[in-house]
Formats: structure tokens, sequence, C-alpha cells
């Protein structure tokens, strides 16, 4: 689900005053400021004021905010359970069964102007594919980008991430595209984060290197890519596993 136009449901805690929009400033009254009633995009305490209304509602109707993740929240009953993981305006609701989810929806519905977005397939560029007994997440068009910006989309390909004749050591003389080796590694890291754990190694290696990357450095990025570009369609599969006693 989505909550439209989210950064506009805060509620204000001090006074708050604006200068009359360009266009809209009423005739004779021009000298004249705004007192805001509500948060308004712009604002330095919209995001926080949004979440902190939201998460008011989220206890008030018996859900528990999770210790280690504060945009996770869950409700246990005796019907079953539901998990509520939030990201800025776009939330991912699952649960034991179906009444558990819808009455969330109606829950949410009932105080906030939400877009009911169906059966989830992709969320925060993960793709969601469901067989008979697993979920799969998997990240394939993001690795398609990664190698259109990595300049390497018609790279050869390779079977493992790293190359172990490759021996790194601190760059002492110029960097080679400092600023782009750094924006390879930080989508690595988001793909290694989400579904790719197998490139773990090799890109906490390559990260040690981002403020002066040079020539191997490079070599160990291209041969991750290589990785990527054999195994494109790789992600992670969640398994249901029932427990007996």
């Amino acid at each position: 689900m989505d909550v439209k136009t989210a950064f506009l449901n805060g509620d204000l805690d001090e006074e708050i005053y604006m200068e009359q929009p360009e266009g809209f400033s009423a005739p004779g009254q021009e000298k004249k400021v705004c007192k805001l009633v509500k948060s308004l995009y712009g604002l330095k305490q919209a995001p926080k004021q949004c979440h902190e209304k939201f998460d008011n509602v989220m206890l008030s109707h018996g859900f528990k905010i999770n210790e280690c993740d504060k945009c996770v929240y869950v409700k246990d009953t005796e019907h079953g359970y539901v998990i509520v993981c939030l990201y800025v305006d776009d939330m991912l609701i699952v649960g034991s069964h179906d009444k558990m989810i819808t009455s969330t929806k109606n829950m949410l519905n009932s105080r906030f102007d939400m877009k009911d977005m169906g059966l989830a397939d992709v969320i925060l560029g993960i793709k969601i594919k469901r067989t008979s007994d697993e979920l799969i997440l998997s990240q394939s068009h993001y690795v398609d980008k990664i190698l259109v910006f990595g300049h390497s989309h018609n790279i050869l390909t390779a079977r493992t991430p790293v190359d172990v004749t490759l021996h790194l050591s601190k760059n002492k003389g110029e960097s080679v595209s400092q600023v782009e080796y750094s924006r390879v590694i930080g989508s690595l890291m988001y793909l290694m984060s989400c579904t790719r754990p197998d490139i773990a190694y090799a890109v906490s290696k390559l990260s040690r290197y981002t403020s002066n990357p040079g020539a191997k450095h490079w070599q160990g990025i291209i041969r991750v890519l290589k990785y990527l570009r054999f195994t494109r369609d790789y992600g992670a599969a969640l398994y249901e596993i029932s427990c007996c006693t």
C-alpha cells in the first residue's frame, strides 16, 4: 500500500508561519503570513511528524514496534499475526491469513488516504516471485542497471566474484575514476544487502579502496560485474518452515 501525500498527515507541535505562496496571496493582505495547521512538504519537521503520527496510529490499534527496526510493526493475536513494513510512504503487509491483512488495510484506510497496490510483486526495487512452497526475491533488473552504469554490459562472464590471483593493496598513485568507483560500490552494496550475499566478501574487500582506487581495484570491480552477468537471475529464496515437537 502507498500513503498518498504522506507528509501532509503530520500534526505540528509548535506554531509555524510561512509567507503566502507566490500567486496565491489574498488581495489587500499581501503583508500577512499564513499559520500552518498541519505539516507541509519542505518543512524540516514533516518527516518526523508524519512518522510519529503513523507510530501512534499503529500502537493504538494493538501493533508493537520491532526493537531492531523501528519501521516494522507487528500484531500477534489468537486469530493470527500481521506484519507491516514501512518505508517512507510505501508499506508491505504480511499476514498469517487474508482476514488479518484485510482488517489492517481497512484500519489504515480509515486513518490515512491510502492507495492499495494489490498483491506485492516489486518492493524497493526487489522483485517477488511466488511458487508453491517458496518466495524468491531477485533484482535481475537492478543487475542490468549496474552493468550499464559500470559500462560493462558487453563484458564476458565469470563463475566466481573474486580473482584469487589479484592481490589488492593501497593505491599510492593517482586515483582512477574515484567518483565512478564509489557509485558502483554503492550499487553493489545495495544489491548485496538485499538479495545477493554471495558477493559480500568481494564488495567488502573492494570498498576498502573507495577513497583512492587504482587500476587493480577496477579489475576487481570488473570481476564482480562479470560474475553478476553470469548469475544475473540469482536471488534469495524464502521457504515456509513448520516446526514439530
